[in-house]
C-alpha cells in the first residue's frame, strides 16, 4: 500500500529552524513530482516546494525562497524540507504529496497531486 508519512513538525520561535521528513513506502517514486504543501486555518492549501525526482529539479514558492530547501534521499525513499529563518506566517499543517511526472503541469499546484500524507503541524511563535 502506498503511504507517505510526515514527521519533524513542532513549535519553534521566529528565526528558528525545523526539518520535515516524509517517508515514502509502497513503491519507488522515481519519475515523480514530490512536494510539500501547507494549509493554515481558514486558508487554501498552498504549494511550498516541489522536486522532480527524475532530474532533481526543484521549485519553490516565492514566500519561502532562500529559506526552505527541499531534498530527497533515494536510498531511504525519504523527502525532506529544511526550513530556516522561520516566520510566524509559516505556521500551518504541512503535507507531503506525490504525483506521476506525466500528469503534473504545475509542480506547486496541490490539485495535481494524487498521494498525500496525514500532515505534520508547524507552529512558529513571534
Amino acid at each position: 500500500q502506498d503511504q507517505l508519512v510526515e514527521s519533524g513538525g513542532g513549535s519553534v520561535q521566529a528565526g528558528g529552524s525545523l526539518r520535515l521528513s516524509c517517508a515514502a513506502s509502497g513503491y519507488s517514486y522515481n519519475n515523480y513530482y514530490m512536494g510539500w504543501f501547507r494549509q493554515a486555518p481558514g486558508k487554501e492549501r498552498e504549494g511550498v516546494a516541489a522536486i522532480y525526482t527524475g532530474r532533481v529539479s526543484t521549485y519553490y514558492a516565492d514566500s519561502v525562497k532562500g529559506r526552505f530547501t527541499i531534498s530527497q534521499d533515494n536510498a531511504k525513499n525519504t523527502l525532506y524540507l529544511q526550513m530556516n529563518s522561520l516566520k510566524p506566517e509559516d505556521t500551518a499543517m504541512y503535507y507531503c504529496a506525490a504525483a506521476p511526472a506525466w500528469v503534473v503541469t504545475s509542480p506547486l499546484g496541490a490539485s495535481e497531486y494524487d498521494y498525500w500524507g496525514q500532515g505534520t503541524q508547524v507552529t512558529v511563535s513571534s
